[in-house]
């Protein structure tokens, strides 16, 4: 493969044994990135990407951990660089929902997706910039969503959330930009995935027609957009929310 511009870097990649995860992976890889997989439960699948990315003539290991945990998120990054000897590119992407009206929203159901959601990006980010500012070179891009960009109702916490990491990106740009380190976030609309096809036939129907360009989106659709943001053409890029929506957020 000719095309190989990561050639020589290590990306972790957090909830990568599906959805956007797994294509963010897959797409890293095929750039040249040796790829750590996190994840938390799957194992199976989680092995099974890494064996994918193997396919692209470099590195992976699966990493399990408890996202819950923020010691647990921030030791991804130890066993990374343990297991892939360094770390250049930071994807964090893993998330959970927990969702019920506000009155009803329980301090667990809100605690829980915090916690993963937000909690574990900053520990997993404050973890990573230690040897990427030693190294003076490194991307994080952080998957908020567009529920973070513009709210929704029975999301709370989950909009909370992915709010705070566009707040978290934008603070940690300003902050470590002089490193030559980007912090950049991508927001997803609506995309098939396992958390989407979990709705039901009548919320698909509304949110179809709320999309400007009709159709939901896919996960290799917003991988593409996280790979450009780790790729050398992108290094003037960084706080910057980059929507992939169809619109939605318009």
């Amino acid at each position: 493969m000719s095309w190989r511009p990561l050639a020589g870097q290590v990306a972790l990649v957090t909830g990568a044994s599906r959805g956007i995860g797994r294509a963010t992976a897959l797409a890293l890889a095929e750039a040249g990135a040796c790829v750590a997989v996190g994840y938390n439960s799957r194992s199976e699948d989680a092995e099974a990407v890494a064996v994918e990315i193997r396919g692209h003539d470099v590195a992976a290991v699966a990493l399990d951990a408890d996202l819950g945990d923020s010691a647990v998120a921030a030791g991804l990054v130890a066993r990374t660089i343990a297991a892939l000897g360094g770390l250049d590119i930071v994807v964090n992407n893993a998330g959970i929902t927990r969702d019920n009206l506000a009155l009803r929203l329980s301090d667990t159901e809100w605690s829980e997706v915090i916690a993963v959601d937000l909690t574990a990006a900053f520990a997993i980010c404050r973890a990573a910039l230690r040897p990427m500012l030693r190294q003076r070179h490194g991307r994080i891009i952080n998957v908020s969503s567009i529920a973070g960009v513009m709210g929704n109702p029975g999301q709370a916490n989950y909009s909370a959330a992915k709010a705070g990491l566009i707040g978290l990106t934008k603070a940690l740009a300003r902050e470590v930009a002089s490193r030559s380190i980007t912090v950049n976030a991508v927001a997803p609309g609506f995309i098939e995935t396992d958390m989407t096809l979990a709705l039901g036939e009548s919320v698909k129907t509304g949110a179809l027609a709320s999309i400007p360009l009709g159709r939901i989106g896919n996960p290799a659709e917003v991988a593409a957009a996280i790979r450009f943001l780790a790729l050398p053409e992108a290094s003037y890029i960084t706080g910057h929310v980059l929507q992939v929506d169809g619109g939605l957020g318009a």
